[in-house]
């Protein structure tokens, strides 16, 4: 594994001198641009291996990406080497459906301290609720981004942490798709200013082996919403894609008015292989069955 190996998988080529924010910001929007927020290993019969060394070689080397536990744990070993202050910590996602947040730990996100000040880093999440930037960790600060506006509260030593969600402009010859909320963007046409809560989480630092056991449980449990669809998400300099089952969704941020345009396109199952390698530089070893 080699950090340099890591930069030309994101294309980064910059020489990081320093710890800087500046620097992890960069690293960061380079990872988040390359490295799709995906499941596809779950529809095509591999297994998900939760160990560095696995996800290194599935994302760097094969040209891969991956959910939270795999894409940030890369990041983490990233931002190791170069000398970071950086912990992992673990979340409870917010599940629409239920109107609650899960009761077990789901999800990594990193705190990365940078002169004494606390930053939230997360290149895991996917979808429209994927930050751009590192986010201060203070309760009750608004932090525009251009994705939109995000916010962490802090309750007891819990922290949540939300988005305030756009309008969408659908063109009228695109019709909603009916798709998961957590990672496609065509469902929520929500009022403006409406509350998106997203996740919570604790302070407390965590191992990767913390998540071995939910790892396993996400790949075999049929409940879930990653095992009921094939996802691929990333992040683009305007926007993002994402591709849900034969649902193949672009979005561009802050399109007029403060609204997000959405275009929705529905895919043959010819089309998601050349999709995949158009759009997100993904050429798969199996069969997809979307």
């Amino acid at each position: 594994m080699n950090i340099q190996e890591y930069f030309t998988r994101i294309s980064y080529n910059e020489t990081p001198n320093d710890t800087d924010l500046q620097t992890l910001t960069a690293i960061f929007q380079h990872h988040i641009r390359a490295i799709p927020f995906e499941n596809l290993s779950m529809h095509c019969g591999e297994s998900i291996e939760l160990n560095l060394q696995s996800t290194y070689d599935k994302i760097v080397r094969k040209n891969r990406g991956g959910w939270c536990m795999e894409s940030n744990h890369l990041l983490f070993w990233a931002l190791q080497e170069l000398g970071y202050d950086v912990c992992i910590l673990g979340g409870n996602s917010y599940e629409p459906a239920d109107g609650a947040y899960t009761a077990e730990i789901n999800h990594i996100l990193l705190k990365v301290v940078i002169k004494g000040s606390p930053y939230i880093v997360d290149a895991g999440f996917g979808g429209a609720y994927q930050t751009w930037q590192p986010l201060m960790l203070i309760s009750g600060k608004d932090q525009p981004q251009t994705p939109g506006i995000f916010r962490f509260m802090e309750d007891n030593g819990i922290w949540y942490f939300e988005k305030v969600k756009r309008k969408h402009y659908i063109p009228e010859e695109n019709l909603p798709a009916t798709t998961p909320e957590q990672n496609v963007p065509a469902t929520d046409t929500p009022e403006q200013g409406n509350i998106r809560k997203i996740y919570t989480f604790t302070l407390e630092p965590r191992d990767i082996n913390d998540f071995q056991e939910i790892n396993t449980y996400l790949q075999v449990s049929p409940d879930n919403i990653l095992q009921k669809k094939s996802i691929c998400c990333l992040q683009t300099t305007e926007g993002l894609y994402a591709l849900v089952g034969l649902t193949f969704t672009e979005m561009k941020y802050d399109y007029k008015d403060n609204m997000d345009l959405v275009k929705i396109t529905t895919l043959t199952d010819e089309d998601v292989e050349k999709i995949l390698k158009e759009k997100f530089s993904i050429v798969l070893e199996n069969k997809l069955v979307p």
